[in-house]
């Protein structure tokens, strides 16, 4: 079979609508992130290439449905901006506040300002026109300070981090689009100045940016009050999601209308929300993060369809080259100076600069402004840069945010409880030497066991330790109901038969559902499926304290770590 007829044997994509088409983004996504997860790879990876092959390489995913779709891409980075805004709280600005601002200008500028110079040598060196590249210089610098919070923040929540690096990134990432929007449009204003293209005055440029973010804070935080009054009366979950949702989706919407970055308006959303009501606030946040995998899931591949690796001149893979190395390089250097100077702990100025690098949405919608407002030759060399170096560093980004927070020692210590059963074995938590009762005990000797042990389950078990049965203090209780024979009844006589027993590489999460099933406080636990050899006793209570015990000593060891750092 040839290329071209394997190429027209996949091509249907006349024959898909738009419902279809999302249907197999999340698909595709959802297949994509598993096995990337599987292979200890940040799972937003996984969808990203899904995207890029629906896109590049099948040819689902036009330009046109990506612009059809794009309200779901806005929605998801609404619903990031929303949870972003969760961790934000007062008290995290008490303490850190002024040590991120340090860092944020810090990373940002170095970013800006060794992408500007980079590019602006290489242009210069192509096209010989001064200007010009000066100019492009300047745009793609702005761009290069810009964070993809979408990307670095699904790393966070997949890996469960919680310490003083994690509290850095969010806040670092959630506050970064708006230095990016504020150096852009500086940038943009002097790029056309130095062209002789400039059709408004610099002063009224910054007065209309500062109407914008002065907006979206307003937006922000009137949406968050009216869901604040609203949870007050509402109690019900099911109801609690839809008002939530609800408020995200007229946040977004109104963003849209007037052209606004939607993460901005909907972060000031989470923030207002989580310090007017810390504690209900909380239930509220969850609920909309159990809702959101299947939109972050259509966003990323959507993101990796706007990639276009087709025709690129060699001079601008020269650029984009030069656009990755010198950014990365910006802010790594840019957060380590900025951490050093603002006093931050060790592992913040080690690593944040590397958890910085993904980069996606703002800065393609930074890049697609750039078409509307500059010439073709200037927006193609703008677009094409900003459009590969963004899909080389959505790939390579995350899995440095991985390895930034596991050097720091995060992973793991924002886990709940059912995070961790959904992770652990009956092995983890099992009683691992229960009291036994051999099956030739006498009642006398079986009392003697009950006043030695605090618990009420005891296998039986024969001399080989196979389990033949259980007895519990309620079925001793039966045999005194007949002292003619309770004097001569062995264990064997009295043990019930074993109707549930599981094994240490069972997972939890289904046998504790099988357990509140069915009413089971106690399950043995044998070698294998095909075995009797007792290894051990599942108790469900001091199950669920282990695992509320576990969560507990992270969550202290995350706090001790952002004590210390303070």
């Amino acid at each position: 079979m040839t290329a071209s007829s394997i190429v027209a044997a996949v091509d249907f994509s006349g024959h898909l609508n738009i419902v279809l088409l999302f249907g197999l983004v999340i698909l595709g996504g959802t297949f994509g992130a598993r096995l990337f997860q599987q292979l200890h790879i940040p799972q937003v990876v996984g969808c990203i290439l899904v995207g890029v092959i629906l896109g590049n390489v099948l040819g689902w995913i036009t330009a046109e449905r990506l612009e059809h779709l794009e309200p779901f891409s806005m929605l998801a980075l609404g619903i990031i901006g929303f949870m972003i805004g969760a961790e934000l709280r007062a008290d995290v600005f008490r303490k850190y506040g002024k040590q991120f601002f340090i860092i944020l200008f810090s990373q940002g500028m170095g970013a800006f300002l060794l992408v500007a110079f980079g590019c602006s040598i290489v242009s210069w060196m192509v096209t010989k026109q001064v200007r010009f590249s000066i100019a492009v210089g300047l745009v793609l610098g702005a761009i290069a300070s810009a964070t993809a919070p979408a990307a670095t923040v699904n790393v966070l929540w997949e890996y469960k981090t919680r310490g003083p690096l994690t509290a850095a990134v969010l806040a670092i990432v959630a506050l970064d689009d708006a230095l990016a929007l504020l150096l852009y449009r500086g940038a943009a204003t002097g790029a056309k100045a130095i062209m002789g293209t400039a059709d408004s005055s610099g002063a009224m440029t910054t007065l209309v940016l500062f109407g914008e973010i002065l907006g979206a804070v307003v937006l922000g935080f009137l949406a968050g009050v009216g869901l604040y009054v609203l949870l007050k009366f509402v109690r019900a979950d099911d109801k609690i999601l839809g008002f939530a949702i609800s408020s995200l989706l007229l946040v977004v919407g109104v963003s849209m209308k007037f052209g606004i970055d939607p993460i901005l308006p909907a972060m000031t959303f989470g923030i207002t929300l989580a310090n007017l009501a810390p504690r209900q606030s909380k239930g509220t946040f969850s609920l909309v993060e159990k809702f959101s995998p299947p939109i972050y899931t259509s966003f990323f591949v959507l993101a990796g369809a706007h990639i276009e690796l087709a025709h690129l001149d060699k001079w601008i893979i020269a650029m984009i080259v030069v656009y990755v190395l010198t950014r990365g390089f910006g802010k790594v250097v840019g957060s380590w100076f900025g951490a050093r100077l603002s006093k931050a702990p060790g592992v913040v100025r080690k690593y944040l600069g590397i958890c910085l690098l993904p980069q996606a949405g703002v800065a393609i919608g930074l890049a697609i402004l750039t078409v509307q407002q500059f010439s073709e030759q200037f927006g193609k060399v703008v677009v094409m840069t900003v459009m590969t170096g963004t899909f080389l560093m959505e790939i390579f980004g995350p899995m440095l945010v991985k390895v930034g927070v596991k050097k720091a020692g995060e992973v793991g210590l924002n886990i709940t409880e059912e995070d961790l059963i959904k992770t652990s074995s009956v092995g983890d938590v099992m009683e691992k030497t229960p009291t036994v009762i051999t099956e030739d005990l006498s009642l006398e000797r079986i009392l003697e066991v009950f006043g030695e042990s605090d618990t009420v389950y005891y296998p039986v078990v024969d001399k080989e330790h196979l389990v033949v049965g259980e007895v519990s203090i309620a079925g001793i209780k039966e045999m005194f109901a007949n002292r003619d024979v309770a004097g001569w009844l062995l264990a064997c006589d009295v043990a019930e038969p074993v109707l549930d027993r599981t094994t240490p590489e069972k997972r939890l999460e289904e046998v504790l559902e099988h357990m509140r099933r069915y009413d089971l406080g106690h399950i043995p636990v044998v070698a294998a499926e095909k075995s009797d050899e007792l290894v051990g006793v599942l108790d469900y209570s001091r199950a669920m304290r282990k695992i509320s015990a576990e969560v507990l000593s992270r969550r202290k060891t995350a706090d001790s770590m952002a004590s210390a750092a303070g």
